[in-house]
Parts: C-alpha cells; structure tokens; sequence
C-alpha cells in the first residue's frame, strides 16, 4: 500500500514538473514581446476605425486582438517544428546566437518535444478560428475572409508542401499580413466598410515589419542556408541584401507622402520621425553584417523603427478629429 502511494505520488510530481516545463515552454513560444509586431497594426487599425471610420467597439476590438496574438503564437509553434525538424535551429552556431537569431529555441533546449510544440500550434491556432468565427457570427460578418487569409497564411507560412519561408515568400508575406491585412482586417471589424486609403497607409507598416524579419535573418544566415531555408537574405547573400534594407526603408517613408496627399492631411508626414533611426540601422548594418554580435544594434533599432513609425501613425490619425 505504501509503495502504492509513494509511486502514486512520484507520478503526480512528474506530472507537476511537466505541466511547468509545458508552461513556460508556452510562454517562450508565445513570446508576448515580439506581440508588437501584431499589436501596431492593431491599434494603427483601430484609431483609423476611431477618427475616420467613426466606428468602433472595445470588446469585439480586445476579442480581436486577442485572436491575433493567438494565431501569432500558432505561427511560432508550426514554425518552431519545421525549422527543428529541417535543422535549421540545431544548425544555429552559439556565436551567431542573439535575442534576435536561432528561432524561440524550446525544442531544442528540451523545453517543449515536437508533439507538444505541434499540439500548442494546432490549439492556439484553433482557438482563433474560434474567436474569428464568433466575431462573424455576431458582429462584423464580412471580416471573414480577412481572417481566414490570415489563418491561412501563419499556417503555410511553415508548414508543407507550402512553407513559404523557405521559399523567399516569408519577407513578402510577413509584410503582407502584418500591414495591409491586419490594419484592413480590423478597420473593416470596426467600421463594416473598407476605405482604400486605410489600405494604402497600411503598407509602411507591412514595409517595416519585413524589414525586422530581413535583418533578423543575419544572425541565422549559416544556420538558413544548412537547412535549406532560402529567405531572401540567404539568396541574395549577406553584402547584396543590405540594398534591399535600405530599400524597404526609403519606401516606406515614400508612402507616408502619398497618404498625406490621399487624406490631405500633413500630419501623416510624422512618419518621418523615425528616419534617423533608420539611418542608424543602415550604417550599422553596412559596417557590421558579417559580425553577428555586433550587429545587435541594428536587429533592436529596427524594431524601435517599426514601434515609433506606428506612434506617428496612431498620432496622425488623432488628428483627423482636430
């Protein structure tokens, strides 16, 4: 009887130890801090839908960023899996290993195995589905074919016969998504309607978040190019790649002129607040590409680019209310 008890015991430890190591081994997974990337467009979205739409519902917008993040995170589990099971994560040199290379590392550091990995991208992208079909059951029936676009996407983004980031389609469709669909998808969730120029001022923001993907594909380059992962940067090579950097950047300040001009408002020249930043990524990125430490800078300032461009944006649609 004892005996019984102490292995009846023992069992429930393990069970104990393993629901904790599944947990954080979520919370790597999820990543609330790279939620950024979703959360911009998001709130981009939602003040257009605020001060030009004159529409707009806090509960089905909560609702509907909680799906994104939720389907972002299934993302990171489909991705997490191929890029194991290719190799690419266990192919990640300690050198070039940075907060921005080597992909969340849960599978490899035995945080999480492949089946639970496979499990938390099938549920968490699941329980999105859920959430979008309850905001088209009963409130915005025609965001529907926005969100299953996105559902879509975060699926063969990784998966096969797909696996569009193997194939140089992940910078485009990481734009794609994290620009025009989400701003679009959640402004139409808001409003009911769609305005060309909602989807036109969301390309800077599909500009900028391809680039934090293109720079954070540096770090990684050896560990892509073993694999089999061909991004763009793996294509190009490393020197060539960094024209398309700047490229991206000169862009979408561009269009921060033609949205001006489409909503006769000036203030939506506050884009250009980030330039400097963005020339500080470039320089630093020129002179240290081949440096995967040294180029640190470059990775955080991108996404401090990205975060500050999506400010200006939030304030210049404010002002559509003055």
């Amino acid at each position: 009887m004892a005996t019984k008890l102490k292995a009846g015991g023992f069992m429930e430890f393990v069970k104990r130890q393993d629901l904790k190591r599944i947990w954080g081994g979520f919370w790597q997974l999820a990543d609330p801090k790279i939620w950024i990337a979703s959360t911009v467009p998001m709130f981009v979205g939602g003040t257009m839908a605020i001060c030009i739409g004159k529409r707009f519902n806090l509960f089905w917008f909560i609702v509907a960023l909680i799906a994104v993040y939720l389907i972002e995170t299934g993302k990171n589990a489909f991705n997490e899996v191929i890029d194991y099971k290719s190799g690419v994560d266990v192919f990640v040199d300690e050198k070039d290993r940075t907060p921005f290379s080597g992909g969340k590392k849960t599978i490899v550091q035995g945080k999480l195995t492949v089946t639970e990995a496979a499990a938390i991208a099938v549920l968490t992208t699941g329980a999105a589905c859920v959430l979008g079909l309850i905001i088209v059951l009963f409130w915005e029936r025609s965001v529907l074919w926005i969100g299953l676009a996105g559902v879509v996407i975060s699926v063969i983004y990784s998966l096969p016969p797909f696996k569009l980031c193997y194939r140089g389609l992940g910078e485009v469709a990481v734009g794609f998504t994290f620009g025009p669909l989400i701003v679009t998808g959640i402004y139409l969730a808001m409003t009911g309607t769609i305005d060309y120029r909602v989807v036109i001022a969301a390309v800077p923001i599909g500009f900028l978040i391809a680039n934090v993907l293109w720079i954070n594909q540096y770090p990684d380059y050896e560990a892509d190019k073993k694999g089999g992962k061909f991004n763009w940067v793996v294509r190009l090579g490393k020197k060539k790649a960094l024209k398309y950097y700047a490229l991206w950047f000169i862009l979408a300040y561009v269009f921060f002129i033609v949205i001006a001009v489409l909503f006769r408002n000036p203030f939506w020249l506050l884009g250009f607040v980030s330039v400097p930043i963005a020339v500080q990524c470039v320089k630093t990125a020129y002179k240290y590409y081949d440096d995967t430490q040294k180029l640190t800078p470059a990775n955080a300032k991108t996404i401090q680019v990205y975060i500050v461009t999506g400010l200006a944006m939030i304030v210049a649609a404010i002002t559509h209310l003055l």
